[in-house]
């Protein structure tokens, strides 16, 4: 019999991307299908959940050859978080836009909620902000079914549930990221009826909750795949990326650099498969906490700072500029104290500060467009490394950063993120990371290996040692940290 394979499918935010694994866990094909998306007002961001699907389609075809589809055991899916959507149970058909991570429309919520917010994280372990799940569940439900008449007719789902409703079969959602959504326990791995009141949220329009791992819908629809190929795994794609990089080591710290940024740990006790134990000082320094993953035997629980704007804003800039994103950051030279802080739609973590805008300090009538472009790659690295130091609070010695991600592809980044931070940077040497690990987790379940073999795998990464004095080193943050206090409201302001 042919050697196994695995695909991993991994929906983000732009693109859907395929993965062909062996059964050595080596890449053997792949495949990317754009997809766009839409911003009908300001602060809006909208996609349309058929051409996501579509986009899957689209990915599995061109990474899947008709004469290997038959030796594919099973599947792995990543996905893009806290984006969601509505459909009819019956039809399957979409009502109204997917709603995007990146949304903003209910900002104003959470102002009239603010009361609430404290409840809201110590439940969810999430900050009351507007790129999670709740409100724009409230806003979908509000705008198709405002007084709530057709509970029992809707579906109301992450990614991962909108892609596993076109198997058929149970309305389902994966533990990590219903962890996501604002609406569950992190405890007790349960919607909550307080957060489902307070959000206006009928739990029959809910998915049921299940470990990473589970008995979900067999694939169909997916040619050339046969259908009934099973799904074996499901994360969202930042805890993907996390399990690729084996995130459950000790002193381990992940961060993908893509439209916007997520920097995870697993808490200091955590072990794969396991509950790890995470620190109040996190909370109080603007981290998440989440559901990493669950292999069945419990949730592994994680801390996470979530930065909105990291690639978005370098071709932010480039688009303004009118030259390829790879130019720009050709050009970047030393940018004699400018600073760029891109508050677009506020500031994620570890602020939390949704009344931020964006500032550019120290620029005069000298800056140019290098200066600029170096500004923009010094954000990148300053925001990551703000919210690395609330880690290493909550959860012991951050021994090296393990970076993946589009960003990543740029050496002075990865520089500067060393210098910055004063810490070991490894960047992967695959930049697939989210697919690979829905690879790694879905083939743990089908047998072709273990976790031990999963951890004693070799991971090929370029390395980066700091190079900047620590005194140099705190005069730059603290020059950061005073454009960012430029970035927010007086009143919002707390001591950085």
């Amino acid at each position: 019999m042919a050697d196994p394979l695995i695909l991993a499918v991994d929906q983000g935010t732009s693109s859907t991307k395929a993965l062909l694994v062996d059964a050595r866990g080596r890449v053997v094909s792949r495949a990317v299908a754009p997809l766009s998306e839409s911003q009908p007002r300001p602060g809006w961001v909208e996609q349309d959940p058929a051409e996501l699907w579509e986009s899957v389609r689209r990915a599995v075809a061109e990474c899947v050859t008709p004469a290997c589809a038959g030796r594919v055991t099973g599947i792995g899916i990543s996905n893009q978080r806290e984006s969601l959507v509505l459909w009819e149970r019956r039809t399957g058909e979409p009502v109204g836009p997917l709603l995007s991570w990146q949304d903003q429309r209910t900002a104003g919520r959470c102002h009239e909620l603010a009361g609430a917010a404290e409840l809201v994280r110590s439940v969810s372990g999430l900050p009351l902000d507007p790129m999670f799940s709740a409100l724009k569940a409230r806003w979908l439900l509000d705008t198709y079914d405002p007084d709530r008449r057709r509970a029992g007719e809707l579906c109301l789902g992450t990614v991962d549930s909108w892609l596993l409703s076109r198997f058929g079969g149970e309305h389902l959602i994966e533990a990590g990221n219903a962890s996501r959504t604002q609406l569950l326990d992190v405890a007790t791995g349960d919607w909550d009826d307080r957060l489902l009141e307070l959000f206006g949220v009928p739990r029959e329009v809910l998915p049921r909750v299940v470990p990473s791992c589970a008995a979900f819908p067999a694939a169909r629809g997916l040619a050339p795949l046969p259908d009934g190929v099973p799904v074996l795994a499901v994360m969202g794609d930042s805890h993907a990326a996390m399990f690729a990089h084996a995130g459950w080591r000790p002193g381990v710290v992940k961060a993908t650099y893509g439209t916007g940024s997520s920097v995870m740990a697993i808490g200091q006790a955590g072990q794969a498969g396991q509950a790890g134990e995470i620190g109040e000082v996190g909370e109080a320094r603007g981290l998440c906490r989440s559901i990493a993953w669950d292999l069945g035997d419990g949730p592994a629980l994680c801390v996470e700072g979530n930065i909105r704007a990291t690639g978005r804003m370098v071709n932010w800039l480039a688009d303004l500029f009118g030259v390829p994103v790879p130019e720009l950051l050709k050009e970047a030279e030393p940018t004699d104290g400018v600073h760029f802080v891109p508050a677009f739609g506020g500031l994620g973590a570890p602020w939390w500060d949704p009344a931020a805008t964006p500032v550019i300090t120290g620029f005069s009538l000298g800056t140019r467009r290098p200066q600029l472009a170096t500004a923009a790659l010094e954000a990148v690295a300053f925001q990551i490394e703000d919210v690395l130091a609330a880690i290493e609070q909550a959860v012991g010695q951050v021994r090296v950063l393990m970076t993946d991600g589009g960003l990543t592809h740029s050496d002075r980044l990865m520089r500067l993120q060393a210098d910055l931070s004063g810490r070991l940077v490894a960047r992967s040497g695959e930049h697939d990371l989210s697919a690979l690990g829905a690879a790694d987790a879905a083939g743990l379940t089908a047998g072709l290996w273990t976790l031990g073999e999963l951890e004693r795998r070799p991971r090929p990464a370029d390395t980066y040692e700091p190079g900047l004095g620590e005194a140099e080193r705190r005069a730059r943050k603290h020059a950061w940290h005073e454009a960012v206090r430029r970035a927010r409201p007086a009143q919002e302001r707390s001591a950085i």
